[in-house]
C-alpha cells in the first residue's frame, strides 16, 4: 500500500512538473515593432536571406536589435489575441536574429549550443528558449498558422519577410507568408503530371497541427499556386519530402555547403 501511495505521489508531481514547464509565456502589452521592421528591411533581401556581415558591422544596429529584444523582458500588463501572437512571432525571428548575429559567422545555427533549448532570454519576467515560444505558446495557439512565420535560421526554413508582424495585419501578413513560401520552387514543388508533391519536411515533423485544420494538403491548397491544386485536391496525390539544409540563411557564403550530423541535433 505504501509504495502504491509513493507511486501515485511521484505521477501527481511529474504532471504538476510537466504543466509548470508548459506554462503559457506572457508577453507585454504595448510593444513597438517600428526598430524591428527597419531591421528586417534594411538586411532582409526577398529571398528570406539575410546580409549577417554587414549587419554584425554595425554597432548601431547590433544595438538596435538588443534594444528591441529588451522589450520582452518586462512583466506587467500582458498583451492578448492578435497582439500576443504577433509580438511572440516577432520575438522568436528577433532572438534568433540577435543569437546569429552575436555569434557571427557561423555555418548553422545547429553549430551553435543551445539555440532551441537553453532558457536564455527573459519575455515577460520569465527565461525562456526558443523551444518554449514554439512549442508550448506558438503552436497550440495558432496553430498550423505558426509554421510559415517562425524563421530558425536555416536555407529551407520558411522565407524570413522583409517586415516585422502586427496585430492588425497579422492574418494577412500570415497569408502572404504561407503564399510565399509555397511560391518558392527551391521549397516546394508540385507535379501534376506524376499527381505527386514534394515539399517542406515541415509538413511532415508537424502534421499533426496540420491535421487539426484539415491536413497538409488542405492547407497548402489554400495558399499554394493555381497550377498546385490539382495535386493538392486529390486524396490519392502522393507527399514526398526535401530533405531539411540547415544551412545558414546567410546572403553571403555561409552556411551554403554545411551538412548537419545526428550529433548536432543534441545540443
Amino acid at each position: 500500500m505504501k509504495t502504491k501511495r509513493s507511486v501515485q505521489v511521484i505521477s501527481v508531481a511529474l504532471l504538476i512538473c510537466s504543466v509548470l514547464s508548459a506554462r503559457a509565456v506572457s508577453v507585454p502589452a504595448g510593444i513597438k515593432h517600428d526598430a524591428f521592421d527597419r531591421l528586417l528591411k534594411k538586411y532582409v533581401n526577398d529571398q528570406g536571406l539575410v546580409a549577417y556581415e554587414k549587419w554584425k558591422a554595425s554597432a548601431e544596429d547590433r544595438k538596435a536589435i538588443d534594444d528591441y529584444v529588451a522589450q520582452f523582458a518586462a512583466g506587467g500588463n500582458a498583451a492578448s489575441g492578435n497582439e500576443r501572437f504577433a509580438s511572440l512571432i516577432n520575438a522568436y525571428n528577433a532572438l534568433v536574429l540577435q543569437w546569429i548575429v552575436q555569434n557571427y559567422p557561423t555555418e548553422s545555427i545547429w553549430a551553435l549550443k543551445g539555440s532551441f533549448k537553453e532558457k536564455r532570454n527573459k519575455v515577460g519576467g520569465t527565461m525562456v528558449s526558443l523551444n518554449d515560444i514554439e512549442n508550448d505558446n506558438l503552436r497550440p495557439e495558432l496553430g498550423y498558422k505558426t509554421h510559415a512565420v517562425l524563421v530558425c535560421a536555416a536555407r529551407s526554413c520558411p522565407p524570413l519577410q522583409q517586415s516585422a508582424y502586427t496585430a492588425g495585419s497579422l492574418d494577412e501578413q500570415v497569408d502572404r507568408a504561407y503564399r510565399k513560401w509555397l511560391s518558392r520552387t527551391d521549397l516546394n514543388e508540385f507535379f501534376p503530371d506524376k499527381n505527386e508533391a514534394n515539399v517542406s519536411m515541415i509538413f511532415k515533423w508537424f502534421k499533426k497541427d496540420f491535421d487539426k485544420a484539415g491536413g497538409p494538403k488542405a492547407v497548402m491548397s489554400k495558399y499554394a499556386p493555381a497550377a498546385a491544386k490539382p495535386v493538392l485536391d486529390k486524396s490519392d496525390s502522393k507527399l514526398t519530402y526535401k530533405a531539411y539544409n540547415w544551412g545558414l540563411n546567410d546572403q553571403g557564403s555561409h552556411g551554403r555547403n554545411y551538412k548537419i550530423s545526428l550529433t548536432d541535433f543534441f545540443h
